[in-house]
């Protein structure tokens, strides 16, 4: 068979995922510290997994509605009004899916036409850019940089506009850098956005975890902005349910009415035992989320101090468990001294470049691993950064 046929090429040409990719690197080996998965290391709080266990143990293992459980999205519309400022109504309004990614997947088919163009701020999480190919749009990022504390830059991005530019995707706090945007960034954003007639995206999946004392704002409580902005949002980061896999759209009912059309061909609806323990998640797990919360506050503090003592220069991030510690000073690319940091020392972090061209010169590195394992692995790429100065 000729696969060069058969396969589309609207796939094939999808390089692989530049994480996956490093990581197959280091399968097999051993004694290896990783700062490279963008996981909380929390077991998921013990009342969301009874919640969990609860369900299965009543039997409720069969489907739901295309629109996911009603009380579940009456919980979601009252988190989401107390916690991002936004109304939405749970009817209508609001669609659960499998994980944030279903959910970008589901706005861009049903928000696309071929050739439309998608703005995004890069260094970015690694699947927006194969996801806007997949769904034939044209992906165009906007670079930003340290100077900026990688929060998007409003000129930068006003002269990335085109007549095809349809969607603005947007990620605060952002993997893989934990940059946040300054609320008058986020207002500049809006102003632009509603005079060029743009859609937004805008990823908060990371925004219970903000630091500092700072209070997280979506740019969809801006005013103009709900009428044109998808809110998606999840469990996975702040309360530590990655493998549930559960996530949600909130946003204009036209849209949402879409994508539930194309949810409902593909995903039918996320697991029900997920969504009722998602449900005990948005009702009691604040306490939980809070001491994972603040758990990560001290390894960032700890990590970014640890990094520039060692000369990797790094800016403070405002959010999420990632840390973007620049290695230009070494004479190395960010693959090179990822991949020797690996050999040597047993350290796994990403290179900088799997998050986008810009990226390069920096690593990602997480810190939602132990303490214990954060302090043997900055002793580590201490050592390692000595052996090379």
């Amino acid at each position: 068979m000729d696969w060069n046929k058969m396969l589309s090429k609207q796939v094939t040409d999808i390089p692989r995922s530049g994480i996956r990719e490093f990581f197959d690197l280091a399968t097999g080996s051993k004694d290896i510290i990783s700062l490279g998965v963008g996981e909380p290391d929390f077991v998921t709080p013990w009342n969301i997994r009874e919640a969990a266990i609860f369900s299965l143990e009543r039997g409720h293992t069969t489907y739901t509605s295309n629109y996911g459980l009603e009380s579940l999205r009456r919980a979601i519309a009252r988190y989401v009004e107390e916690f991002f400022h936004v109304a939405y109504n749970p009817l209508c309004e609001i669609l659960p899916t499998v994980g944030v990614s279903e959910a970008i997947d589901l706005a861009l088919r049903c928000l696309l036409n071929p050739g439309d163009e998608v703005l995004y701020h890069e260094p970015c999480y690694v699947s927006y850019a194969a996801t806007i190919l997949m769904a034939y749009g044209v992906p165009r990022p906007v670079e930003t940089s340290v100077d900026d504390l990688f929060a998007l830059n409003p000129e930068r991005l006003e002269a990335a506009i085109t007549p095809r530019t349809k969607v603005l995707m947007l990620n605060f706090p952002t993997n893989p850098t934990g940059s946040v945007a300054p609320l008058e960034t986020l207002r500049k954003i809006a102003d632009i956005c509603v005079k060029h007639d743009l859609f937004v995206l805008t990823d908060e999946i990371y925004s219970e975890l903000r630091y500092d004392g700072v209070e997280h704002v979506s740019i969809a409580s801006l005013p103009g902005m709900k009428e044109r902005t998808l809110l998606l949002h999840g469990f996975s980061k702040a309360f530590a349910m990655t493998g549930m896999r559960l996530g949600y759209a909130c946003g204009p009912a036209e849209l949402i009415e879409q994508m539930m059309k194309v949810h409902s061909y593909t995903m039918i609806c996320p697991t029900i035992t997920s969504q009722e323990a998602a449900i005990e998640a948005l009702q009691n797990g604040r306490p939980a989320m809070l001491e994972m919360r603040d758990s990560y506050h001290r390894r960032r503090d700890y990590i970014v101090g640890r990094f520039n003592d060692m000369g990797l220069d790094c800016h403070m991030p405002g959010g999420a468990f990632y840390t973007f510690p620049s290695v230009q000073r070494f004479g190395l690319s960010s693959k090179e001294f990822a991949l020797r940091l690996l050999q040597v020392q047993k350290v796994a972090a990403v290179p900088g470049t799997a998050f986008g061209a810009c990226g390069e010169g920096y690593l990602r590195c997480c810190y939602a691993t132990a303490f214990n394992l954060l302090e043997e692995a900055c002793d580590k790429m201490a050592r390692f950064c000595d052996s090379l100065s």
